[in-house]
């Protein structure tokens, strides 16, 4: 069993929608699964018309799960329809490029309006109302009703009520589309720190490339569908490690990026086996840190010690790359391992479309014989 990750909050499995009925019926998200842990900046990327925001929708419970299903903070959505998704929302903060704001309130009532269906006591309300306003720049402006703000001023009004709360789930549609750059940085600043000291989770659609710097992940969507996941720590640490690697030494950046993003991360805790000798191989690896202890059968039943490997340094190369079985078996050395794998058919594509990746496997592989 793979050391303890960070509670979920959200998953969905499978999910599938569809609008209309009868012969105008058309499937807008196709087999979506996704997994969001607490404490985890994501933003969704994707063209118009490619699903996010039918599935931030689905996942803010303001759309009933029709296909798959739906977990948000413990709570499954599936089968759930009317009062009992309004139910779901109350714990969750959206952000959406529609500010509905009440015209007849002022900034501060606006944001008054969620403390009293939150857990915020009504001494404090003033207070708490106060400083989230002010931090986004609108202390001068609290007593105003929406009608006499700007557009950024409503927009940061109505980021301050969906965060006053401070929900374990954040989703926002655009949050910055109506800001300048100053007032942008506020916000996601903002909303990375609910992430880092509040362990909230935020998913955003955004198209807005001066906030990409702050996600945790980029996840981008085409026609309805998930095509790409990537987690940046992991990304840019898998490029730094590939770099120096005799195997990808010779690709581009453009190369070694679209396998960094097809990496999967992996943790194995002391004495786990990570791939056993004799087995088919359907993965290769990247060692994140830790140690690996490398063994192949000995004499009796004692298996013989052949190698330690550590961070940055690969395994599992040679059975994809000869289609033989595991000539070795590959165990976690220290308390806790963490790697990177890259499934069979992903590093194959990675072989096909690139000739100096290609050399280089071959080169590697004939070496080693």
């Amino acid at each position: 069993m793979a050391a303890n990750e960070p509670a979920a909050a959200v998953r969905v499995e499978g999910v599938n929608h569809f609008f209309g009925e009868g012969d105008a019926r058309n499937q807008v998200l196709f087999d979506n699964n996704l997994e969001i842990p607490s404490g985890q900046l994501m933003i969704l990327t994707g063209p118009s018309g490619s699903g996010k925001t039918t599935l931030l929708t689905l996942i803010g419970a303001l759309r009933s799960v029709q296909s798959g299903r739906i977990e948000v903070l413990g709570h499954d959505l599936s089968g759930l329809h009317g009062s009992d998704l309004v139910a779901k929302r109350r714990d969750i903060g959206f952000i959406f490029q529609m500010h509905n704001l009440f015209d007849s309130l002022s900034a501060f009532e606006n944001v008054q309006m969620a403390m009293q269906v939150g857990s915020c006591p009504p001494a404090e309300m003033r207070r708490h109302g106060t400083a989230i306003l002010d931090r986004l720049g609108l202390g001068h402006r609290i007593d105003h009703r929406p009608k006499a703000l700007s557009g950024g001023q409503r927009q940061r009004v109505a980021v301050a009520r969906a965060l006053v709360n401070k929900p374990k789930l954040i989703l926002a549609d655009e949050p910055t589309a109506a800001l300048d750059k100053d007032s942008s940085r506020i916000v996601v600043d903002l909303l990375k720190e609910l992430t880092t000291q509040e362990g909230c989770a935020v998913i955003m659609v955004t198209h807005d490339v001066r906030i990409i710097e702050l996600a945790d992940r980029i996840v981008n969507m085409v026609d309805g569908a998930i095509r790409s996941d990537v987690i940046m720590r992991d990304a840019l640490m898998i490029c730094e490690f590939l770099r120096t690697v005799d195997l990808f030494r010779n690709l581009t950046p453009t190369e070694i990026t679209n396998i960094a993003e097809r990496m999967k991360r992996r943790r194995y805790r002391k004495d786990e086996i990570i791939i056993r000798e004799g087995e088919p191989g359907e993965e290769f690896f990247l060692t994140g840190s830790g140690s690996i202890e490398v063994r192949r059968r000995g004499a009796g039943s004692h298996d013989r010690h052949v190698a330690t490997l550590g961070a940055g340094q690969v395994f599992g190369e040679h059975a994809l790359i000869a289609d033989e079985p595991r000539n070795a078996t590959c165990v976690a050395g220290t308390d806790e391992v963490e790697v990177f794998v890259l499934r069979k058919d992903d590093f194959r594509r990675a072989l096909e479309a690139s000739a100096s990746f290609k050399d280089q496997l071959q080169a590697i592989y004939f070496q080693r014989q």
